[in-house]
C-alpha cells in the first residue's frame, strides 16, 4: 500500500481530517468489498426468492423471500459505511453525520420491509378468490398502511437531522385529537369496514339476516356502509358500525339444510301403525334425491294426539331444491297414510252446555244450592 502511494505521490503518514492516508484507503477498500459482498449476495437471493415465488410454500417462508427480493440498495450501503467506518476515528462531528447517513438508510430499508410485509398479509388475507370489493378494501388499507409506515421514516429521517420532531408531533397530535372528535362516526365506520375486509363475516352475494329484523342479499360493502337487496325488491342500507355489532345469519354459506318437524295422527291409531310410521318417514325422505334421513321417533302425547317428531336433511344449501324435497316427502307421507288408514290428528273442542234453570237459580236471592 506504502509503494502505491509512492507512486502515485502520495504519502502514507499524510494525515487528512483526523486520519492517516493509508487508513482512508483501508476504509474505502473494506466498505466497497463489503458492498461487492452484499450486492453479490443480493442478487443471488432475489434470484432464488423468484424460482421459489410460483411454488407452494408455507407463508412464512414467501414473507422471508419476498423481504429477501425487496432488500434494497440503501442498506447494502448504510452496512459498507458501518464496516468501513470501524477502522477511521472520526470526529464528533462527522461521526454524528455518519450516524445519520446510516440510520435514515437503515429506516428507509425498514419502511420498504413494512410495506411490503403488509401487501403480502393483506394479499394473504384476499386469497385468489377475492371479489372486486375485497380488492377495493385491500388497496385502501395498503394506502392507509404506507401512510403510517412512511410518515414514521419521514419522522426518524428528521430527528436524525436535527430537526425539533416533539414540536410537530404535539401539533399534529392535538390535530388529530380534534378531527377525530369532528368525523368520529365516520371513523367507526372505517375501522368496522375494515374489521369485516380482515375477519370476512359475510362477503358478496350472502344472503343475511340480521337480529334487527332485516334480511337481505349483500350486493356491495364499502367504506362507510353495506348494501342489502331485500327479499321485497327495495335496497337496504346499513352503516358498517351496526354490522360488526349485530348477530348475523349468513345463509350464503350454509353447506346443507336440515328439516325438524312435528305431526300428529289420531289417538285411536293402532300400535302396529305407529310402530310403522317411522319406517314409512325414512322411506319417504330416502325416495328422494340428495337427502339424508337423520330420524323420526314417537314423542309423546299429545292432548289429542299421538306425537312424532322427523329430522332430515338435503345436502344441496338451494333453497328451491329444499323446498322441492321438503313437498315430495310429504306427498309421500300423506299417499302411505291414507293407504294405511292412518289419520293425522285434528283439534277437538269441547263445548259445556249448562242447563237452562241453573243460571236462573244462581241469581235468586235466598236460594240455597
Amino acid at each position: 500500500m506504502g509503494k502505491t502511494l509512492a507512486l502515485l505521490g502520495l504519502e502514507p503518514g499524510r494525515i487528512v481530517l483526523g486520519n492517516a492516508l493509508g487508513d482512508w484507503l483501508y476504509a474505502l477498500g473494506l466498505g466497497l468489498l463489503t458492498f461487492a459482498t452484499l450486492l453479490f449476495l443480493r442478487r443471488h437471493v432475489s434470484a432464488r426468492a423468484h424460482q421459489f415465488m410460483g411454488r407452494e410454500l408455507r407463508p412464512g417462508l414467501k414473507l422471508v423471500l419476498t423481504l429477501a427480493a425487496r432488500t434494497h440498495v440503501a442498506l447494502l450501503l448504510a452496512l459498507s459505511l458501518i464496516a468501513g467506518s470501524k477502522y477511521l476515528d472520526l470526529g464528533s462531528r462527522p461521526e454524528r453525520f455518519t450516524t445519520a447517513v446510516i440510520v435514515i438508510l437503515v429506516a428507509l430499508q425498514a419502511g420498504i420491509w413494512l410495506s411490503a410485509a403488509v401487501r403480502f398479509y393483506l394479499e394473504q388475507q384476499r386469497g385468489p378468490a377475492g371479489d372486486r370489493n375485497t380488492r377495493t378494501m385491500v388497496t385502501i388499507l395498503q394506502f392507509v398502511a404506507n401512510i403510517v409506515i412512511w410518515s414514521l421514516v419521514l419522522l426518524v429521517a428528521l430527528d436524525n437531522l436535527g430537526f425539533q420532531v416533539k414540536a410537530l408531533l404535539t401539533g399534529l397530535g392535538i390535530g388529530g385529537i380534534a378531527v377525530a372528535l369532528a368525523v368520529q362516526n365516520v371513523l367507526g365506520d372505517l375501522l368496522a369496514s375494515v374489521s369485516i375486509a380482515l375477519d370476512k363475516p359475510f362477503e358478496t352475494g350472502d344472503a343475511l339476516v340480521l337480529d334487527s329484523g332485516y334480511a337481505g342479499t349483500v350486493e356491495a360493502i364499502g367504506i362507510k356502509s353495506t348494501r342489502l337487496r331485500s327479499t321485497t325488491g327495495e335496497q337496504i342500507v346499513m352503516p358498517n358500525s351496526e354490522l360488526v355489532k349485530a348477530r348475523i345469519r349468513n345463509y350464503g354459506r350454509l353447506q346443507e339444510r336440515r328439516s325438524v318437524f312435528r305431526f300428529g295422527v289420531a289417538q285411536r291409531t293402532s300400535r302396529a301403525n305407529l310402530e310403522a310410521i317411522p319406517a314409512i318417514v325414512r322411506a319417504a325422505v330416502e325416495s328422494c334425491a340428495g337427502t339424508r334421513f337423520e330420524r323420526a321417533h314417537f314423542q309423546g302425547f299429545g292432548a289429542a294426539s299421538l306425537d312424532f317428531e322427523v329430522s332430515w336433511v338435503v345436502t344441496s344449501p338451494d333453497y328451491l331444491h329444499f323446498m322441492d324435497a321438503q313437498q315430495s316427502v310429504n306427498l309421500a307421507l300423506c299417499e302411505q297414510f291414507e293407504q294405511r288408514g292412518i289419520r293425522l290428528a285434528t283439534p277437538v273442542a269441547t263445548l259445556l252446555v249448562e242447563p237452562p234453570g241453573a243460571a236462573a237459580a244462581a241469581v235468586i236471592p235466598g236460594r240455597r244450592a
